[in-house]
């Protein structure tokens, strides 16, 4: 691994002649002088012609979930540097006067820790005070932190659930949600402001503003009163807890054994390759724990992504449970066994059993865009007590305005012990209570002629598909076409991947691949 003195954008400054070099600027960089102007005032330096490898322009852009990229094309440590000095300038800027902190978290990803210690140096010569963690954490124990300690904002190093040549950048603000749009879009327009001139060495003396915190033990103290921990216990339910090679190792599993409940553990420790899989809680990368659950006949089997912020459940029989029924069976024990009442939300591509719960308890429903970011805002307007989106993504009352996958696995263990039932009679159930729905999401690659197909679309929608009237168009996001009997069919753009993704639910499985068919088709 080279020596990050020595690292510029995807370039080094190698060999004797770069050491002279470095050598050289020691004497006349803007970091201990004058920066030129219009220069970042910080970390923008005067660098002999040839010695570095300019920033080349490129596009980086936060989606649905943050700036995700692949490390040595775009995720570079130039250009986490340039991302990192953008946001320092903006919060300069919103808290003019003020003293400044910020959280810094990363994952378990390669090299994760030394960009998280990167961003740590930039801010700090920024003297903006550095919250760095001690070591890798979930998600949602950063955001905790966050609201703890006062913070501006957090930095989290992790690409979430994406495959391991990936890293991303994720931005919590001040309340420890997800920045919205309008933030994002204001970091974005920073760094486009700065990338034209933006040239650093790494060499930051200034690293008082620096200090090491530990997240783990808040967290799981926050966590301990908000699950029937006494109740999983006494029902003598067995887990199987699978992390994934991430962040929730010595989280879940700590937690569950230290209220005395049976705990089987898989993959947890650190592995950069994610074992040769992507680190989601797809079917096929939980074969692992589904054996598990059978062989050590576990009650349940609780999964977790990368950075802990998205669950995977597996039934006592080694099933993987979709996400959308985990959301539907855990709202349904809210309101229907501990009487919640308020607001509920899910993303539009979000099962509709969500919206059949919600009528059942007369409860106001909220519809967003695909986004853990716009459920968090109403959940910080008090307007929800429960939302949730098919990304295995869970928003609760009194918790976190953050995704938890920790938090969801748990709570999926209390209801089964509320109940004394096992997982697949309670979702039964809810099919008897509710009606059945069956869900299907297919990717398919983008390319300029299905993004055209898919603007015309939504410019001149039909008014029949697969052979049924439309009964609603809805264009929150992409475009969804609604129904009788809440079946549907939604098209949008994917905001990590170069992939349009199409969601369907219906009845039936035919109707179901019907619209997925029709709508496809449209696309060409």
């Amino acid at each position: 691994m080279p020596d990050l003195n020595k690292v510029i954008a995807k370039g080094f400054i190698g060999g004797e002649a770069g050491q002279a070099a470095l050598s050289k600027m020691r004497g006349r960089c803007p970091l201990r002088g004058n920066p030129r102007k219009g220069s970042p005032s910080i970390v923008s330096c005067c660098i002999p012609a040839g010695s570095y490898v300019s920033l080349k322009k490129i596009m980086i852009n936060f989606g649905t979930s943050g700036w995700r990229a692949v490390m040595g094309e775009e995720f570079t440590f130039q250009n986490v540097r340039l991302v990192v000095q953008s946001l320092a300038n903006l919060l300069q800027a919103k808290y003019a006067g003020r003293d400044i902190s910020v959280l810094v978290n990363y994952d378990t990803r390669f090299l994760s820790e030394r960009f998280a210690a990167e961003a740590a140096r930039i801010l700090s010569h920024n003297k903006i005070k550095v919250f760095l963690s001690e070591r890798d954490a979930p998600t949602q124990a950063q955001a905790y932190q966050i609201i703890k300690r006062g913070a501006q904002g957090g930095i989290n190093f992790t690409a979430s659930f994406n495959p391991p040549e990936y890293n991303g950048l994720k931005y919590n603000v001040e309340t420890g949600a997800p920045a919205m749009p309008n933030e994002t879009n204001a970091l974005e327009a920073e760094i486009r402001r700065l990338q034209g001139n933006f040239n650093v060495f790494p060499d930051y003396p200034r690293t008082e503003y620096i200090e090491k915190i530990d997240l783990r033990n808040d967290y799981l103290t926050f966590i301990q009163d908000k699950i029937d921990f006494e109740l999983i216990r006494k029902a003598g339910i067995k887990v199987g807890v699978d992390s994934l090679y991430g962040t929730s190792r010595e989280y879940l599993d700590e937690i569950l054994s230290e209220n005395g409940i049976p705990v089987e553990e898989i993959h947890g420790y650190i592995d950069p390759y994610f074992g040769g899989i992507a680190p989601s809680c797809t079917e096929e990368n939980l074969a692992d724990l589904r054996r598990l659950v059978l062989e050590q006949h576990c009650d349940l089997g609780i999964a977790t992504d990368a950075d802990g912020d998205r669950f995977g459940i597996v039934d006592h029989e080694g099933r993987v449970v979709h996400p959308n029924l985990v959301l539907a069976v855990l709202l349904d024990y809210l309101v229907e066994t501990k009487g919640w009442r308020g607001g509920i939300a899910r993303s539009v591509s979000t099962t509709h059993l969500i919206d059949r719960i919600a009528r059942a308890h007369d409860l106001p429903l909220y519809k967003t865009p695909v986004g853990f970011k716009f459920l968090a805002d109403l959940w910080l307007q008090d307007k929800i007590i429960f939302g949730g989106e098919e990304t295995a993504s869970i928003a609760i009352a009194h918790h976190l305005p953050e995704k938890d996958g920790i938090f969801a696995g748990l709570l999926a263990a209390e209801m089964i012990a509320s109940a004394g039932r096992r997982l697949s009679d309670l979702i039964v159930e809810l099919f008897r209570k509710y009606g059945e729905r069956i869900g299907l999401q297919k990717n398919i690659p983008s390319n300029p002629e299905r993004t055209r197909n898919l603007r015309r679309l939504i410019k001149l929608p039909p008014t029949r598909l697969a052979g049924r009237p439309v009964e609603k168009i809805e264009t929150i996001e992409g475009i969804k076409f609604d129904f009788t009997g809440d079946d549907w069919v939604l098209l949008r753009p994917s905001g990590t991947e170069p992939l349009i993704r199409c969601y369907a639910e219906a009845g039936t499985k035919k109707d179901l691949r019907a619209l997925v068919k029709a709508a496809l088709d449209k696309l060409g």
